[in-house]
């Protein structure tokens, strides 16, 4: 092995819904090497989905040792890599056991809807009894939602991590007297993910990411601590939380495996990640990550924007321990990439993912058809847990083509929403939108994407942004390559490949008819789910 060249890499873990890679950039983010594997998926009712902590983290593991072992095939020695850093499916929900190290149930996904009856208790409870803001005193009412807003730039929803929590307090004995005897540990996937690359029960640390910590409705988004006004009111015990630590720093060293000994140093939730790596750090930069679901992220420098039209109001990254954090609107929708997996598994309409765009391009139009892919609810900007999947338009005209059609078109009506909302709030229209993820590379995706938004569509070549945002982290942290995320100038030669910019071709008066369609199609799915409170209009929230 002596014959290996030395050289200077980052690393980059990143661990996404269905997925898990391990990408090694080289300071211009050209890929090194790259290993990927899926995971298992388990869906045991209706708008349940669920991981296995165990599975998910053995996975991680193979393929930072694949992605090595291919680092030495192309002649580079694995100590190449000098810092890690690690991205990830943000909400999804892990319980652990203090004592063991080992998982107490499974981990609850981010798009799994099973807490709606827990949304509307707490609801109520907001609106009934509200958030204690001294011994006695409580705002409750709209005050209440105001004031949860203020504090942590969500509203109540099944898509964030407390309501998973307790629904595993509520369902899982162990987890239950796991909580009561403090040997409870409670985290999102990062946290999982590092706790068990440094030593786990052997002195493994338990931390959470800023970004990943302002997903869970228990985080303070100014003072960036766990508030305890609203862990009484959701009932739980702090010695279960993890310590909030900053987005680019060295937190510990990987304890085992083939990067053994190498420091870990960015941690970031993959939405956040991906703004990140398409390099929007400045205040009006935006970016969709197009994967499972959908992520709209639009900068807002060091102000907290709060939004009056159903956006979220997140942290973005927070540069280094004792820095400003950056934040962001974020607009959620919970299925993208998804839809088109239910075609090819669930449907056999297609047999691959990439062959919806050729179907999708061989008519014209959706032939009247309109899909509101609300599989778990709707997320931003209606917040409608009780809206549910619906295709309406359908004739015996219809055909499999058309039906593909109207999934990218769903797609592309969603995002719309979530950017007239962003507009609405920042009071500036937006020119172009920069995309990443898995669906961009349909080109008839992107095409439906510009003609029904209206607005220019930028796909670089290198579309790995998540992981590239989390590479960028940690090289900072360490100042690999002379990288400082605070100054974008130092990343001016990293991923600099091109791209390409799709362009609207649909006429207005086409457009502004199509987008009357889908908004008459997206209020016949809403409120179906009975016993489920409705959410309310996207700008009254």
């Amino acid at each position: 092995m002596s014959s290996l060249k030395q050289g200077e890499f980052v690393g980059s873990l990143d661990c996404g819904t269905t997925s898990t890679r391990f990408i090694i950039f080289d300071q211009y983010a050209n890929i090194v090497a790259l290993h990927q594997q899926e995971f298992p998926q388990y869906y045991p009712h209706p708008g349940w989905h669920e991981h296995d902590p165990e599975e998910l983290q053995a996975i991680c593991e193979d393929c930072i040792d694949k992605a090595c072992e291919k680092l030495e095939q192309a002649g580079w020695a694995r100590d190449s890599v000098k810092v890690i850093g690690i991205t990830n499916q943000r909400e999804t929900t892990v319980a652990w056991s203090r004592k063991t190290g080992k998982s107490l149930c499974r981990a609850i996904v981010w798009d799994d809807s099973r807490t709606r009856n827990l949304v509307t208790y707490f609801e109520q409870k907001l609106k009934n009894y509200g958030i204690e803001t001294a011994p006695g005193h409580h705002k409750h009412g709209s005050a209440g939602v105001q004031l949860l807003k203020e504090l942590t730039g969500l509203p109540i929803s099944t898509y964030f991590s407390a309501l998973k929590l307790r629904w595993m307090l509520e369902h899982h004995e162990n987890v239950r007297a796991a909580h009561e005897s403090d040997d409870l540990m409670f985290g999102t996937v990062e946290s999982w993910i590092v706790y068990n690359l440094t030593g786990a029960t052997d002195g493994g640390l338990h931390i959470s990411e800023v970004s990943n910590a302002s997903r869970t409705l228990l985080m303070n988004v100014k003072t960036l601590q766990w508030e305890p006004r609203l862990l009484k009111f959701f009932d739980l015990r702090e010695s279960i939380l993890p310590k909030i630590v900053s987005t680019s720093e060295v937190y510990g060293k990987v304890g085992k495996g083939a990067l053994k000994g190498v420091p870990i140093g960015g941690l970031v939730g993959d939405q956040q990640g991906a703004l990140i790596g398409n390099k929007c750090l400045k205040q009006g930069e935006a970016k969709c990550t197009y994967g499972t679901g959908a992520f709209l992220l639009f900068c807002t420098g060091e102000d907290i924007v709060l939004s009056q039209h159903g956006l979220l109001s997140t942290v973005a990254y927070q540069p280094g321990p004792n820095a400003k954090p950056v934040y962001a609107l974020e607009g959620a929708i919970a299925v993208a990439g998804s839809a088109v997996k239910w075609l090819r598994d669930s449907m056999g309409m297609i047999k691959s993912a990439e062959e919806i765009n050729d179907l999708a391009a061989s008519v014209p139009t959706t032939g009247g058809v309109f899909f509101v892919t609300a599989f778990s609810g709707l997320l931003a900007p209606y917040w409608d847990p009780a809206a549910t999947g619906t295709i309406v338009g359908l004739s015996s005209y219809t055909t499999p083509a058309h039906l593909c059609r109207a999934t990218l078109e769903a797609n592309a009506f969603q995002t719309r929403a979530v950017i007239d909302s962003m507009e609405l709030d920042s009071k500036a229209p937006l020119k172009q939108l920069k995309v990443d993820g898995g669906m961009t590379n349909g080109e008839m995706a992107m095409e439906i994407l510009a003609d029904i938004g209206g607005f220019d569509v930028v796909r670089p070549e290198m579309r790995e942004s998540t992981a590239l945002g989390s590479a960028l982290l940690a090289g900072s942290a360490i100042r690999l390559f002379g990288w400082d995320i605070t100054n974008p100038e130092t990343l001016k030669e990293v991923n600099t490949a091109g791209a390409h910019t799709f362009t609207p071709s649909m006429g207005a008066k086409d457009r502004a008819q199509r987008w009357s369609g889908w908004q008459r199609a997206v209020e016949r799915s809403r409120g179906w789910e009975e016993g489920v409170a409705s959410g309310g209009e996207s700008d009254s929230d």
